[in-house]
């Protein structure tokens, strides 16, 4: 009985996972498609360079911006009167986000200059605009999460990649095509995809005035000093965690070691090849979107435990799969930029893999880190994503001028391994789970395994037909592989 409550709750995961991850899929991809357009419109890679860092740079600010209010929703909501909470952490996350902009506007010419965006310095201003409508969307989002309502979540989540799509389509494509005459709008370039995306976000904080319209105006300040007594070292967390993921990128031209241009020319590349391991990546958010609120809800059950690690498992069978999706194919993508004769785009292919497979021992640091979450050692999570952040700078700085796109590709790798570690040891310490350490060694090595046969092989022999057949073959064995292994358990379901 507990196993099939068990599996049941993890069902249930799985179609908001799927609901949650659907408009970042869809994003994800169509953005994807968009960067794999830009060989047909640019030779040169480096014109993606300056668009690469300011989202990078996005990604660290928004942790600034919104200093871990959701996670910090969702472990209040339990004990606190919810229209008190959420009113309260609404209006103080109003204020901040005032607050921030206004720094970071005042201050746009020093960040200009520190980037070098001379070039383009407008893109800072676009860049302030998305990180105000985005964090002023936060709570609202958190709140249908938290309601479980995935599918008004992905609704509104869907208007930022329908404008965005539509205005990068419209001023990049159309415009330029058959209205060659309108000279500033063509030599804007790239511009127009953070001007798509400011309009999006614009578009989804009105989809989402009946959620804004229910803060009321009060502002209990106990509760909020309760709230950030426990948040503030998620900032150090999630601060952490994007220097992990991020910092390759923010830091790359600056730390290559080579002439501006070619440096850019590198970042360029880099931002796009990385994005091939992307499939990872929004496996991993759709998760924690439909993670974070489901731990902690299954939090006093008796067989949380049990469910804790069963999700896990199947975590990494998926993830394992979409490694394998990635890398066993991604010579299609080699094909792809030699056929519109646009070979300098696919420099540092060989470390899509690597990076696929750093993005699941991410993922799978994800799912051990509810343990200091539910057991309110945040402190501690904190101290580990240090750690790691410490381990991504130096080997940032030491590897990249060396081993260059590989040298990034280690340097997260190390990162994530080391935080996985460290969390697991930890958690079985003060929040013990029976994760099936084995098996998911098991289906990890295997992937692979079965990659780097893939390789090794169409090394030898180059034909495509072979390349793709024997890809097909190794992705069927693995999914036969994890049928029948886990045969006995779904027969139970």
């Amino acid at each position: 009985m507990g196993k099939q409550f068990c599996l049941s709750g993890i069902k249930n995961l799985a179609g908001q996972t799927l609901w949650y991850g659907l408009p970042s899929i869809t994003s994800r991809f169509l953005g994807y498609l968009m960067n794999l357009s830009l060989p047909l419109f640019f030779s040169e890679p480096a014109v993606t360079a300056d668009l690469t860092l300011v989202y990078a740079a996005t990604a660290f600010l928004n942790i600034l911006f919104t200093y871990g209010m959701e996670t910090a929703y969702f472990r209040f909501i339990q004990g606190e009167n919810r229209s008190t909470l959420y009113s309260t952490l609404s209006i103080t996350l109003f204020i901040t986000t005032l607050v921030f902009s206004f720094m970071l506007w005042i201050n746009q010419d020093q960040l200009v200059g520190w980037a070098r965006l001379e070039a383009s310095p407008e893109l800072i201003q676009w860049m302030i605009g998305i990180l105000f409508f985005d964090t002023l969307s936060t709570l609202a989002f958190a709140k249908l999460r938290q309601e479980n309502r995935p599918r008004r979540f992905a609704f509104a989540k869907m208007a930022t990649v329908v404008i965005n799509v539509s205005v990068v389509v419209v001023c990049l494509g159309i415009i330029p095509r058959y209205f060659p005459a309108w000279i500033t709008i063509s030599q804007r370039g790239i511009e127009w995809y953070l001007i798509g995306n400011f309009l999006g976000s614009i578009g989804t904080l009105l989809l989402l005035l009946p959620e804004l319209k229910q803060v009321q105006p009060i502002l209990d300040t106990v509760l909020l000093k309760k709230v950030l007594q426990y948040s503030w070292p998620l900032v150090i967390v999630g601060m952490g965690g994007i220097v992990n993921d991020m910092l390759s990128r923010l830091l790359y031209q600056f730390v290559v070691d080579l002439p501006v241009e070619e440096a850019k020319h590198e970042l360029g590349v880099f931002g796009n090849i990385i994005r091939l391991s992307i499939v990872i990546t929004i496996a991993i958010q759709a998760f924690r979107l439909a993670a974070e609120p489901f731990f902690f809800n299954r939090s006093k059950d008796k067989n949380a435990p049990e469910i804790y690690a069963r999700v896990l498992k199947y975590f990494v069978i998926v993830c394992c799969f979409l490694f394998l999706c990635v890398s066993l194919y991604i010579d299609i993508a080699a094909w792809f930029f030699e056929a519109i004769n646009r070979e300098r785009w696919k420099e540092g292919l060989y470390v899509v893999p690597f990076f696929a497979m750093a993005n699941i021992l991410l993922g799978i640091y994800y799912n051990l880190s509810i343990w200091y979450k539910l057991t309110n050692r945040n402190l501690t999570g904190a101290f580990i994503t240090i750690g790691g952040a410490l381990i991504t700078i130096v080997l940032t700085i030491f590897l990249i001028p060396r081993f260059h796109y590989w040298g990034a590709a280690m340097a997260s790798f190390s990162c994530y391994l080391f935080m996985l570690v460290v969390s697991y040891a930890l958690g079985q310490k003060h929040f013990p789970v029976p994760y099936p350490v084995k098996r998911i060694l098991f289906y990890l090595l295997g992937s692979t395994g079965l990659y780097l046969l893939h390789r090794s092989l169409v090394t030898w022999y180059t034909n495509p037909i072979f390349n793709l057949s024997l890809a097909s073959v190794l992705l069927l064995l693995f999914i036969g592989v994890v049928k029948k292994t886990e045969k006995k358990e779904w027969a139970v379901s």
